[in-house]
């Protein structure tokens, strides 16, 4: 008997969704995408090749899987073939038996990405048109690959023999009791309902937008696992509550400035800057799809809770316990104090949300290399106590650890959760 697991962004989105899909993806038969465009990125590292998908399941670099690209996303059809040709040149032959594109899709045009950049400053987009295609659905005058791939375009002429009615094949395969892996975009807290509004995407990058993305009813799903890091980081505009230094200063950052032993030094002394600099330079936080700087924080339990609560979680994978092995003493958000009261219930209102100013527990730190453990057992006690309390914070049992982005460096902790 077949399982359908849906894997979605706990967060604020680049979590490492990317590394556990592609984990998972070795033992599904179907990888399908529900929601979102180009603006998400996942990055899967094989051996000594690195992949980077925009657009296209992780899945699509597994000989014989079938992936599908659902009608809940928004496709530029010019990125897909770049996508497709990328994989072409690394010697992946893609074809309509590896590849499904949902007649029912959204097209996102040029003149909407010239929209997008032009408006979508002011909240942090990433200017690929996403917004404004999302607009034109809801307003019914948009274009759907159905009737874009009838066009005389090479790039319509290119896509035409993938685009199908994709509901189909993906309901025929539940029927047929095979395992179908959900690979979500983005993250809990950019979804348009549900995220930290209007700092958003246009999109539900929840669990629920796996069934209208896909075409597919909430009993088929049997395990909902939310990717989070052991800390937290947001790309972009809006409020951000356990944040390390200062928007402002995370953005004066290139990728190029290198980690010292003095921003070390200063971090173990309690400079949120450099604390911040750390987690982001051992945790690579540069975007996949914008190469900008990832905003950096503590791990915020009261996010974690919401996202178990609205998403019905049945575990979490907990990515990049490594990056803290510079660290002496760890910090962790387990409420939010507002204007003097405390909750531990995440606010809806932007207003309270902003003036929420965390409340810590301090934890020891392991201040030791942990990238090549090879078990639980093996962890220091303090790196245990920390996932433990992450446990206990979420209200779901950790699924799966990872330790870096190679397939390898991957504990499974409970494989019920998983194929």
């Amino acid at each position: 008997m077949g399982k359908t697991v849906v894997v979605i962004g706990g967060q604020w989105g680049d979590e490492g969704k990317g590394k556990l899909v592609d984990f998972l993806a070795e033992q599904a038969d179907v990888i399908a995408r529900a929601t979102g465009g180009a603006n998400a990125g996942h990055t899967v590292v094989v051996g000594d090749t690195k992949f980077k998908f925009h657009l296209l399941p992780s899945g699509t670099i597994h000989p014989g899987k079938l992936n599908i690209c659902g009608n809940g996303m928004v496709i530029h059809p010019p990125q897909i073939v770049k996508e497709l040709e990328g994989l072409e040149e690394k010697g992946f032959k893609i074809t309509p038996n590896e590849l499904l594109i949902s007649s029912s899709a959204h097209v996102i045009t040029d003149a909407q990405i010239e929209i997008d950049k032009a408006k979508g400053k002011k909240i942090g987009t990433t200017g690929r048109g996403i917004g404004p295609c999302y607009m034109a659905k809801i307003e019914r005058t948009g274009l759907r690959m159905g009737e874009f791939v009838r066009g005389s375009s090479p790039e319509a002429q290119k896509l035409r023999p993938f685009v199908a009615d994709t509901y189909v094949p993906l309901n025929e395969a539940l029927s047929a009791g095979k395992n179908v892996l959900i690979e979500g975009a983005q993250g809990t807290m950019l979804d348009i309902d549900h995220g930290t509004y209007p700092y958003v995407t246009s999109s539900n990058p929840t669990a629920g937008g796996a069934c209208t993305g896909l075409g597919i009813g909430p009993t088929k799903i049997d395990s909902v696992i939310a990717i989070t890091k052991a800390y937290t980081t947001r790309v972009g505009r809006g409020p951000f509550p356990t944040e390390l230094g200062t928007d402002e200063q995370t953005m004066n950052e290139s990728k190029d400035d290198e980690l010292t032993d003095v921003d070390i030094k200063k971090a173990n002394k309690g400079d949120e800057y450099c604390l911040g600099k750390v987690l982001r330079k051992r945790g690579a936080e540069y975007g996949t799809t914008t190469g900008r700087a990832r905003r950096t924080g503590w791990f915020d339990g009261v996010i974690a809770r919401y996202s178990t609560a609205i998403n019905g979680l049945t575990s979490i994978a907990v990515t990049k316990l490594d990056c803290f092995s510079d660290m002496k003493r760890i910090k962790i958000c387990t409420a939010y104090d507002i204007d003097g009261e405390i909750t531990k219930d995440y606010p809806l209102s932007l207003e309270r949300l902003e003036k929420a100013k965390p409340v810590y527990e301090e934890m020891d730190g392991w201040a030791c290399d942990i990238s090549d453990i090879g078990s639980f057992d093996e962890l220091p006690k303090e790196a245990k106590a920390y996932a433990s309390k992450i446990e206990e914070l979420a209200g779901v049992p950790i699924s799966v650890l990872s330790f870096g982005p190679e397939r390898r460096k991957t504990l499974i902790m409970k494989e019920d959760e998983l194929f």
